[in-house]
């Protein structure tokens, strides 16, 4: 592993729509994909958050239909991909159900690397379903290009703490693989439901789903806080999510890579599966403002940020509660 990261880095991000409970037609898919990215000169490639068995029907199924869904992270599911990886010659990464080696279920992705490494995130905020556990460390490592990557899944996101934490980790790209838009917010101003309707007639009126997808139950929700998480820290974000029917909600796609000065420097709000990609500039880094301000910080004013309020809620207990708490 070369201890100079190289000038730029090719990466690419996925959005599809992940068929339930079929690992073996979805890592078709995801073959099919990081092929068709591989061909493009990617040497990174992002697929969304559970993206192996599907993700919200997940919160409907009894403990015992996880169990059998689950796989631990050197499971036959992530040997394939790992194999491919090496076939390819790039690095990719995927969402599924982990079976801990402690007993334990986890929402976890994977990222194999060509060399025949592994790193493995546990989402930090899991709230699926009441016997999937949350995770409990950040996901910070160095890759064959000398550039060091993190990981949050989809809700770990939200937090700022978790990406100023994972860019002091030493990340200067962040994977945040998502199942996110068209969710059903308690929130005024929050996201709602997109109509199944115009997912299931978009090809006869593609302009309506894309409005939907780029409106604000999809895009102009990500632009509320996305790009501020790679501004404020100066790293590079790849954001994946999964696109279409996802159970009983629509979600929106917007796969886009963004910038460590918060632009986004490609996306698509097409209502399809779709691969984007881009050369991430690693010179940009150094001197963005986000780098400025964490080099600027005074770590000594901020043991508020380690003490509890007393209003504070772990979202699985909260999800489960008698009084549940509206995550999105």
């Amino acid at each position: 592993m070369s201890n100079d990261p190289q000038l730029t880095l090719r990466a690419s991000t996925v959005q599809f729509e992940a068929v339930p409970d079929r690992p073996d037609l979805n890592l078709k898919a995801i073959r099919r994909l990081a092929t068709m990215a591989a061909e493009d000169g990617t040497q990174l490639v992002v697929f969304p958050e559970m993206c192996l068995i599907g993700y919200w029907h997940l919160r409907r199924q009894t403990t015992q239909r996880l169990k059998e869904l689950a796989e631990p992270d050197d499971g036959a599911s992530i040997r394939v991909v790992s194999g491919l990886s090496r076939e390819l010659g790039v690095g990719i990464g995927v969402g599924y159900l982990e079976a801990g080696r402690d007993g334990r279920l986890y929402n976890s992705y994977t990222v194999c690397l060509p060399d025949g490494s592994q790193h493995t995130h546990r989402k930090i905020h899991a709230f699926e379903h009441e016997a999937i556990e949350s995770g409990s460390r950040f996901t910070v490592f160095g890759t064959p290009w000398g550039v060091k990557i993190g990981i949050l899944i989809c809700w770990d996101n939200n937090l700022v703490e978790n990406a100023r934490a994972t860019a002091l980790l030493g990340a200067t790209v962040l994977l945040a693989p998502h199942q996110t838009g068209g969710t059903n917010s308690p929130s005024p101003r929050g996201m709602k439901p997109i109509p199944a309707t115009l997912w299931e007639n978009r090809a006869a009126d593609p302009d309506a789903i894309q409005a939907a997808i780029r409106g604000p139950h999809g895009r102009e929700w990500l632009m509320r806080w996305l790009p501020a998480r790679a501004h404020d820290n100066g790293i590079f974000i790849l954001f994946s999510n999964g696109v279409g029917h996802d159970d009983n909600e629509i979600r929106t796609g917007n796969a886009m890579i963004i910038d460590p000065y918060g632009s986004i420097i490609a996306e698509t709000w097409v209502a399809d599966e779709a691969i984007v990609t881009a050369d991430l500039d690693l010179g940009l880094i150094p001197l963005s403002t986000g780098r400025r301000w964490i080099r600027g910080r005074r770590p000594e004013l901020y043991a508020i940020l380690n003490q509890k309020q007393g209003n504070e809620f772990d979202v699985r207990a909260a999800r489960f509660s008698a009084d549940p708490v509206k995550i999105q």
